[in-house]
């Protein structure tokens, strides 16, 4: 198989000796709900529910970090799998709020369960962050460089969402999702993957920081999350449904043998446009914004734990997962469920 990117159109050999066992997420107990909004901007629950289909959004309290949360999430993971942690050899960690700037959120997980002689790495990728991460653990498995990895996609966007802005502050919410990968040589589960970056769009989606400007614009927010909604939306309609193309392309299949559509759960018009764009029924889509909100690189795992505990994800079921956002970057893969 290749691996088609959407924006050079560069070809990779796609190798898999990689599969998911075991899955766990987490949300914090706080919840924003559209009516707590209508206290804070000018905006209604009917506006809300209609521009974006997110009801209420989860918050972390004060204290508790995305190491938090992400420590949970695999407490529930291993609740419910047979799995253990001695022997992982990595942990990546998809954020973009990390507790501190050093160290980093995957040291303090791995100092809080205790496993010795494992990698950690922190990658943002943004609300791409997940699958760019399962895609890395692939590789790294299937090179035979390591042969247990957890996957986290986790960020507390609420802290630093500027509650004054009632076209972002209705977005965002906190949350976790882990998935450990394993190596299986004769079962290996990734299938296809596709991955790009429109650099010179990340003005369209930031957090201000040490740089002043990007890309001639001014950056302002003071640290919170900025957003030009309609230039995201117009990259997410048009990109996603290219890199599924791609993604097809390589396994020679059509959307009917997908099980499950996984999109980053940004916005519910976002995904209904994209499953017209790309011919993928509306009810194969898997998201979890409706009541966790945009949880950045959480959306997608957090989705899937949903389609778990619903039933409704069987494993040998395939997958088409698609990440996309600050950068702007996007990733896509194709895999079977465990």
């Amino acid at each position: 198989m290749t691996n088609s990117n959407v924006l050079n159109d560069s070809k990779i050999e796609i190798t898999s000796h990689a599969r998911i066992t075991a899955i766990g997420a987490y949300v914090p107990e706080r919840i924003i709900t559209n009516v707590d909004l209508e206290r804070m901007v000018d905006t209604s629950d009917e506006w809300i529910v209609q521009r974006t289909g997110i009801h209420e959004r989860r918050a972390v309290h004060e204290g508790e970090f995305t190491s938090d949360m992400c420590i949970k999430a695999v407490d529930d993971m291993l609740a419910n799998y047979p799995v253990t942690l001695d022997d992982v050899d990595m942990i990546l960690v998809a954020t973009n709020t990390p507790d501190v700037p050093f160290p980093s959120v995957a040291a303090i997980v791995q100092a809080h369960f205790g496993i010795a002689s494992t990698g950690t790495l922190d990658i943002n990728a943004t609300c791409a962050g997940f699958a760019y991460g399962l895609h890395m653990a692939n590789g790294l498995i299937s090179a035979g460089l390591h042969r247990k990895i957890l996957v986290f996609g986790a960020d507390t966007l609420t802290p630093v969402t500027d509650y004054t802005d009632r076209t972002t502050c209705i977005l965002f919410g906190d949350g976790a999702g882990v998935v450990m990968l394993e190596r299986d040589m004769g079962n290996g589960a990734f299938q296809a993957a596709t991955l790009g970056t429109d650099g010179a769009g990340g003005k369209h989606v930031y957090r201000s920081g040490a740089r002043k400007a990007l890309h001639g614009t001014e950056l302002v927010g003071d640290g919170k999350i900025v957003q030009n909604g309609r230039e995201v939306y117009r990259f997410a309609v048009s990109t996603v449904p290219k890199g599924i193309a791609a993604l097809l392309d390589q396994t020679g299949g059509t959307t009917e043998q997908i099980d499950w559509f996984v999109p980053h759960s940004a916005n519910l018009r976002i995904i209904e446009s994209i499953c017209e764009k790309s011919d993928i029924p509306f009810e194969k889509a898997l998201y979890s914004l409706e009541y966790y909100g945009n949880t950045s690189a959480a959306s997608i795992p957090l989705a899937i734990h949903l389609g778990v505990q619903e039933g409704k994800v069987k494993p040998g079921d395939n997958m088409l997962l698609f990440g996309f956002g600050g950068g702007l970057t996007y990733t896509g893969l194709i895999l079977r469920w465990m």
